[in-house]
């Protein structure tokens, strides 16, 4: 397996070439740090785009939801799937209108999505689901019951093709600009978990685990 995803007609970045990057190490790390993906495909020829919980293993991503839900339904029935991630790390703030943006890191996956019918993977599905989400959750809690395991659908997604954009610039503005008298520069956003808030149900001397500590204040 090569470091870098194959360049085609899918994945090809062809809006602001100088941001694409096609190394399987930075579309994982953008994917790795996403909390919610957004997944596209079409149905009876119209676009749809949902946002689903996701985890990846490798070039596997699993997606999550109800066994019934119309999303797996209909994931289950395609044969062709976008996901996308974004973060937004900032704004650029220029000159001018037209050379402020944002700074920001995206990835963008294709493959076929595939509905996942061993309870062994689909309970696999699950848990890398649950450690993306609460890295060493997984092992605090109760197993699974066979019930919900049932009622949960489970797909995996196969990176057949992927790509990421990445902006982390100052503005570029015009030569001519740069004698306005204007504040310009870059605003950073972080997004962060913060405080824990326990749900008034907890057992006397119970306190939260290293595992739940560990989340609290990391940033996205």
């Amino acid at each position: 397996m090569t470091d870098d995803y194959a360049l085609g007609k899918t994945n090809k970045v062809r809006q602001l070439r100088e941001k694409a990057v096609y190394d399987r190490k930075t579309v994982h790390s953008i994917l790795d740090s996403a909390l919610v993906a957004s997944v596209a495909f079409v149905q009876d020829g119209f676009p749809v785009v949902v946002p689903m919980i996701h985890g990846r293993d490798g070039e596997t991503i699993y997606l999550h939801g109800a066994r019934k839900a119309r999303v797996i339904r209909l994931l289950e029935g395609t044969d062709r799937a976008c996901l996308n991630v974004t973060h937004v790390d900032g704004l650029v703030l220029a000159r001018s209108a037209f050379n402020s943006s944002m700074n920001y890191r995206s990835a963008t996956v294709f493959g076929k999505p595939i509905l996942v019918s061993s309870e062994d993977e689909k309970v696999h599905g699950m848990r890398v689901i649950s450690e993306h989400l609460m890295p060493g959750r997984w092992d605090e809690l109760r197993k699974p019951l066979e019930k919900e395991v049932k009622m949960t659908g489970v797909i995996a997604l196969e990176i057949e093709s992927a790509s990421a954009k990445v902006s982390s610039k100052m503005p570029n503005d015009e030569d001519e600009d740069y004698d306005i008298p204007i504040w310009a520069g870059i605003l950073p956003l972080r997004s962060a978990f913060t405080t824990l808030q326990d749900d008034g149900r907890i057992h006397d001397g119970v306190e939260p685990s290293a595992v739940i500590r560990a989340l609290e204040g990391k940033l996205l």
